[in-house]
């Protein structure tokens, strides 16, 4: 029989009398300590058995971050229900399509939340849970449930490769796909971050990224794990300043940020960030989308002294490669070496066969942290192996030293006259013109050359710039066939992203192609 490592559920008991009086978890004006957490998630996980559900069953959220989503996650690791949290930005038809394909028995939501669930059409969920004052016709009420229901540890017989969370993609490519998580996969990480990123009980983590993205079940989730604080954040809208508070107030250790938040902090005046003692932050995270050159340094002068790690990975893979603090200058656009005991990466050319050093090809990964499978789609999820390796269909190549490098994903490639552009090498020379806040490049149907590359920008607040003067800008720079010959601007509430930060590539294809 093979080692039964803790699962989120299991360790909150061992916390809850480890650090029973602990501050587990905090949001404005609300906080719980270990003991507190536990009990209400054995209230919770006893909650959802009474109403009929139990391992395997799927239960989704329409939640906000919070301290009740943080429970609905340890209360289905207590019971073996598998949680499948829904992004609460998406239109109401993206919803119904998720809870729909996620097979759901229940699903719990935020009160405000709720309009976007056709009931009607779901005729496989069986019980609406609303969280707030005031439940929706037909809903149960969350903290009424929590109040009749025992605080006795769940019993369910669970295994550590058991399925824990049923994540969609950002569906940059189309239709979200669903991915089937094990308790183990998350455990896996729990512990590496321990070692490669020295997280312990002393750390205090803010969260801002939305709690239905892995980055977020990963780097919060470490510290309910590691006997940690959480400082949980509405994910609903990033302000620069208010985050500036939350660290001097709250005594923050550790963030992990996307290039958009760290742009929007570097953009507050200098002497008004000067106001805040941002000295009790120790570590800082980069993560889910490219970060450029010139922000990472400005990140660094900011939080002096601190240590900035950048983390490449995916939904499906978890953590692939870790670029450390004392790296960041020598290998300013790396992604840094294989996660500690977690990845082991290949890069493969079309036909499988290994790449030399310095050639892009595609990046395969493999290790503890990946994947199950995709919900319902067996072709898809074969389609993504090889021999064992998972690809999410980024493009990469590895120096002398073994450092990665993303050069684009592969669906971004552009192929203009038979010769290949990657946008991220172009936008990172434009995002150095000193007008520019933010850039994506596109390929646009041509009729001589097949495609030619488009700029779409985001200017500086007070600043401008012509067509001629950002093409221009990338004269000398890099190859002339590799030149945008044309340049749209944008307000920086047009650019499309994922919930993530990262850029809809395609959406701006269709838009301006």
């Amino acid at each position: 029989m093979g080692a039964h490592w803790l699962n989120l559920g299991e360790i909150a008991a061992v916390n809850a009398k480890k650090f029973r009086d602990k501050i587990a978890l905090k949001e404005k004006g609300r906080s719980l300590t270990f003991g507190e957490l536990n009990l209400r998630a054995d209230r919770l996980a006893n909650a959802l058995v009474s109403l009929g559900l139990g391992k395997g069953d799927k239960v989704s959220c329409l939640l906000e971050n919070s301290i009740e989503i943080v429970e609905l996650y340890i209360a289905a690791a207590k019971t073996g229900i598998v949680i499948n949290p829904i992004n609460f930005r998406l239109a109401a038809c993206e919803v119904q399509y998720i809870l729909d394909n996620s097979d759901a028995k229940a699903v719990v939501a935020h009160e405000e939340f709720t309009p976007s669930i056709l009931k009607k059409n779901l005729p496989g969920i069986k019980e609406f849970i609303s969280v707030g004052e005031n439940p929706p016709l037909g809903y149960l009420n969350y903290e009424s449930l929590l109040a009749q229901s025992p605080e006795e540890e769940s019993k369910a017989e669970l295994n550590p490769q058991d399925p824990w969370v049923l994540l969609y993609t950002s569906g940059t490519t189309g239709r979200p796909k669903g991915v089937v998580r094990s308790h183990e996969s998350y455990i896996a990480f729990y512990l590496i971050n321990a070692v490669d990123f020295r997280f312990g009980e002393q750390d205090i983590c803010l969260n801002v990224m939305p709690l239905c993205h892995v980055n977020s079940t990963f780097f919060s989730f470490t510290f309910t794990y590691l006997g940690a604080s959480l400082y949980i954040q509405p994910a609903r809208r990033f302000d620069p300043v208010e985050i500036l508070e939350i660290i001097q107030k709250e005594k923050i250790t550790f963030i992990s940020l996307i290039p958009t938040h760290y742009n929007l902090m570097l953009n507050v005046p200098v002497e008004k960030r000067k106001q805040y003692d941002l000295g009790s932050i120790r570590k800082l995270l980069c993560s889910s989308a490219p970060a450029r050159k010139e922000m990472k340094t400005a990140v660094m002068e900011m939080f002096a002294g601190v240590e900035l790690y950048e983390a490449y990975g995916s939904t499906e893979a978890g953590i692939v490669t870790v670029l450390k603090p004392h790296e960041q200058l020598s290998k300013l656009g790396s992604i840094g070496r294989e996660s500690c005991a977690t990845s082991l990466i290949r890069i493969l050319a079309p036909d499988g066969s290994p790449v030399p050093v310095g050639v892009a090809g595609e990046l395969y990964s493999k290790g503890p942290m990946l994947f199950d499978e995709y919900h319902k789609l067996p072709e898809k999820t074969a389609q993504s192996f090889k021999d064992g390796w998972f690809t999410a269909g980024d493009m990469a190549r590895e120096d002398e030293d073994g450092y990665f490098y993303i050069v684009d994903r592969k669906d971004n490639l552009i192929i203009t006259g038979g010769e290949n552009v990657y946008p991220s090498e172009i936008e990172e020379i434009i995002a150095r013109h000193p007008a520019v806040f933010d850039v994506a490049v596109i390929g646009v149907p041509d009729k001589i050359w097949g495609e030619s590359v488009k700029a779409v920008v985001i200017l500086r607040e007070g600043r401008t710039a012509t067509e001629t003067e950002i093409i221009s800008f990338c004269a000398g720079k890099a190859a002339s066939f590799k030149k945008p010959k044309a340049v749209a601007f944008i307000r920086p509430d047009e650019m499309p992203r994922t919930p993530t930060g990262k850029i809809l590539h395609r959406e701006l294809r269709s838009k301006f192609g």
